[in-house]
């Protein structure tokens, strides 16, 4: 029995070893992850110092002399704190950093996953009407790179004898 135990820890760890954190664990602890953006959206000021575990895809990159600005389309996020377009959106938030970010690597469509604090709302207009954006002073954020269709699985299960080149 003691051996059936082991073997199952071993496998436990080796396969929670594979998990992806991409965000350090300080600033996980400081996300408050019962907090959902839609409930955010509705009402910015309320939560105003609170801290969220957010990701979506880059709408809008934009430079200024103080720092920079995302704008963010917010997509869930899944077990490896990657956000899911195919889940849809709760709407627009605007992400912001004191440093420069590079239009080339924050460019339109790319992935992020971020802490960051509310810190207020912003109205602009969004395509010919006015639309109210949560703003978040980005603590801490990720970059995903664009997957590769053709890339193979980086996990393969199998029984038998190969050999490879």
């Amino acid at each position: 029995m003691p051996i059936r135990l082991l073997f199952v820890l071993v496998i436990a760890c080796t396969l929670a070893g594979c998990a992806r954190q991409v965000i350090s664990r300080e600033s996980l602890l400081l996300a408050e992850r019962s907090l959902s953006f839609a409930v955010v959206r509705e009402n910015p000021n309320a939560y105003m110092g609170r801290h969220l575990l957010l990701g979506g895809a880059v709408a809008e990159t934009a430079n200024r002399p103080d720092g920079a600005e995302l704008e963010v389309v917010q997509f869930s996020l899944d077990s490896d704190d990657r956000p899911q377009e195919k889940h849809g959106s709760e709407g627009r938030f605007l992400a912001r950093s004191r440093e420069f970010l590079d239009p080339l690597i924050f460019s339109r469509g790319r992935l992020v996953t971020l802490v960051g604090t509310v810190t207020g709302v912003t109205e602009r207009r969004l395509d010919g009407t006015s639309y109210r954006y949560p703003v978040i002073a980005i603590r801490e954020m990720y970059v995903w790179r664009p997957e590769d269709p053709y890339a193979q699985p980086a996990v393969h299960f199998g029984i038998g004898v190969g050999v490879g080149f």
